[in-house]
């Protein structure tokens, strides 16, 4: 018996790391380690996906072409028969959401 071979990862963790592929323009690091996804809920009968996420500011430049890119990205990943990206602005987004690594990117710790 092989030991060796990789564990599939979750539909969960397949997402989480679609959505580390993308990034605001603006600063370089993605956007799920910025904080700015706040919730990834999987409906279990079907795989429709429904996550909230939030932007740095309101008047963030890519507020109209990131949440759509997030959508399609998710919508790639094997295994998801639909996403649909809810774009929040409560709670608020503060550094503080971020993770310790990247703070530590973005030399904030």
């Amino acid at each position: 018996m092989d030991t060796t071979a990789p564990i599939e990862k979750t539909l969960y963790e397949r997402i989480v790391d679609t959505l580390k592929t993308c990034y605001d323009p603006e600063i370089p690091v993605n956007i799920y380690e910025l904080g700015l996804i706040y919730d990834v809920n999987i409906e279990p009968q079907n795989n429709d996906v429904h996550i909230r996420m939030t932007l740095t500011s309101p008047m963030c430049p890519v507020a109209g072409s990131l949440p759509p890119e997030v959508e399609n990205k998710v919508k790639g990943v094997s295994g998801v028969s639909s996403a649909k990206v809810e774009l929040v602005w409560e709670p608020t987004w503060t550094k503080d959401m971020m993770t310790e690594a990247a703070k530590l990117q973005l030399g904030m710790s």
